[in-house]
């Protein structure tokens, strides 16, 4: 098979650095019982992985590169590599196809995607079809001067490599999240209206009495026989502040997943979500 760049074709790249840093890098979340050589061993890994190490790493590279030029900069943190509906990503692509970047330079494979089949669609399929020249640094791979054993055989051993890795890690992710479940404790970011979470371990909740107070109050009106709508007029009378509201009010940094309309009142489906615990 032909390399589609040709050593003795003289061209110009202009490169896209694409980072990608997300919870699975570092194994959060499964590094408790892995005793202090463990833990540096993480440490080291996700410094290593961090999108500042990936930025330096690559800009030293391109610095010694006279046929390669910086384009821009594409960094999603925070983005899982198992999928490509990432922000950054999207935009790179998109930068790609109307020809203002015919470069793609990652720290390795596993920062451009861990998904096996999508990885090894855009390496083998997407890129050469539009002419993208294609680097991982610490993998030692260049589309540029691959061979075809590189190209057919390293290169997907290594994406199968990390794709196993990212299932790998999924798993152990669910298995912890399960043991603290199983133990009672509680996973969430914020505790539910009517609880709190403890100063000295954030797994365990407490009763917060002003807002538990609130909760009996709208349980004994809908006993009564009040609607929720109405519970809600009269919550919002008494000047009572939301779920959200108060959870500002204490300083925290909270966003609720069911705004709509002020974020300052009562509504029917915040009282209904209360009753029914949903």
């Amino acid at each position: 098979m032909k390399n589609e760049y040709s050593k003795k074709e003289s061209r110009h790249f202009y490169a896209a650095m694409y980072l990608r840093l997300s919870r699975e890098d570092s194994d959060v979340g499964t590094t408790a019982d892995t005793g202090s050589a463990g833990s540096a061993e993480v440490t080291f890994r996700a410094e290593s992985n961090s999108i500042g190490s990936q930025r330096e790493l690559i800009r030293s590279f391109i610095r010694e590169q006279e046929d390669i030029e910086l384009f821009d900069c594409y960094a999603d943190d925070n983005y899982s590599g198992s999928n490509f509906e990432r922000p950054e990503f999207k935009r790179m692509i998109s930068d790609i196809r109307a020809g203002r970047v015919n470069c793609v330079i990652v720290k390795d494979l596993s920062r451009f995607g861990r998904d096996y089949i999508e990885t090894g669609r855009y390496l083998d399929q997407v890129f050469p079809a539009l002419g993208v020249r294609f680097i991982a640094l610490t993998d030692r791979y260049d589309s540029f001067s691959a061979d075809a054993g590189e190209r057919n055989i390293v290169l997907p051993v290594k994406n199968f490599i990390n794709d196993s890795y990212c299932r790998d890690i999924s798993t152990k992710v669910k298995s912890q999240l399960a043991i603290k479940r199983r133990k009672g404790e509680c996973l969430a970011a914020f505790a539910v209206y009517g609880y709190r979470k403890s100063a000295e371990d954030r797994n365990r909740l407490l009763v917060d009495d002003y807002a538990a107070g609130i909760v009996r109050r709208i349980f004994a009106w809908k006993i009564e026989g009040m609607a929720v709508s109405a519970i809600a007029e009269k919550l919002n009378g008494l000047h009572i502040l939301s779920p959200k509201e108060y959870k500002k009010s204490l300083g925290l940094n909270y966003r609720g997943g069911f705004t709509r309309g002020s974020d300052s009142r009562w509504s029917s489906p915040s009282v209904r979500r209360i009753l029914t615990n949903a």
